[in-house]
């Protein structure tokens, strides 16, 4: 994540524990959009979704022992890399409405691994009602309980109160909390069989739309590095990590309307990604 200091959660959130945050400074948030795009608004909007993965990683930090520092191929993906590859990628939806029951090839670990980077960095993992769901779906089971305690203290209300909801992960009335996250590609970089590591490079908004917002929408890249475990007939999470980018160039695009962001969000649904 761009917040002008390095930031990245590893080891299946060993090391510290420790983030930099810098929180947003009051002002217009839909302001003139050339404005925006200095390098000072994107410090500042990008601090939610800092804050919201860097909260996971805290809450799963007891796996210090593992490593999630991989290293991929020296060479160039083949042609045919994100090619269909005609298995179905999914079998169902769980109750949550997680995709599930992935194929147990690398394919699989692939899709599980992009499904549930979307599931990990939404808002619906904000909400106290809807957590354990997320949870339970995408974690080994053998994680759970400690996890779930862990992420209940993490985001208590003032964690939540930091990025403007309230202690049910609801936004003000008129506004809408955005956080959607859409993977761009996926890289296994390691596999076994029962075992995959699966590296998912992401692009996302996040932020708060209304007109009195002080995290207004943006959008942020970065890349979630994820172990996965066949277990119970299905890939889960053991644990993941982050860290920023890679990152292209920002466009000269108009920034929308805060209306048009809300709409946005309720009008257009999201997908299940497969390879």
């Amino acid at each position: 994540m761009s917040l002008g200091d390095d930031h990245e959660s590893s080891g299946g959130y060993g090391g510290t524990g420790q983030t930099r945050t810098r929180l947003p400074d009051s002002g217009d948030a839909f302001g003139d959009p050339r404005r925006r795009s200095s390098s000072r608004s994107l410090v500042t909007v990008v601090g939610v979704v800092v804050l919201l993965i860097a909260a996971i990683a805290f809450a799963n930090r007891g796996d210090g022992d593992q490593s999630s520092s991989t290293e991929g191929s020296s060479g160039k993906p083949d042609a045919a890399a994100t090619a269909p590859s005609g298995q179905r990628p999914v079998k169902s939806k769980s109750a949550a409405g997680i995709p599930s029951g992935f194929a147990q090839g690398q394919e699989g670990a692939e899709s599980a691994a992009a499904n549930y980077a979307v599931v990990l960095v939404s808002a619906d993992i904000l909400k106290p009602a809807r957590r354990p769901e997320i949870v339970r779906q995408v974690f080994d089971a053998g994680k759970v309980a400690e996890l779930e305690r862990n992420l209940d203290q993490v985001y208590s209300k003032a964690f939540l109160g930091k990025v403007g909801l309230d202690e049910n992960g609801e936004a003000p009335k008129g506004s809408t909390y955005v956080s959607r996250t859409m993977p761009v590609g996926t890289k296994v970089t390691d596999f076994s069989g029962s075992t995959a590591t699966v590296e998912v490079w992401c692009t996302g908004v996040f932020g708060m739309t209304g007109e009195s917002s002080q995290n207004p929408v943006t959008n942020d890249w970065f890349t979630m590095t994820l172990q996965l475990r066949w277990t119970d007939g299905d890939w889960k999470v053991d644990s993941f990590s982050q860290k920023e980018g890679p990152a292209p160039v920002n466009g000269d695009n108009k920034v929308s309307t805060s209306e048009d962001i809300s709409k946005a969000v309720e009008e257009f649904g999201g997908f299940t990604y497969a390879r």
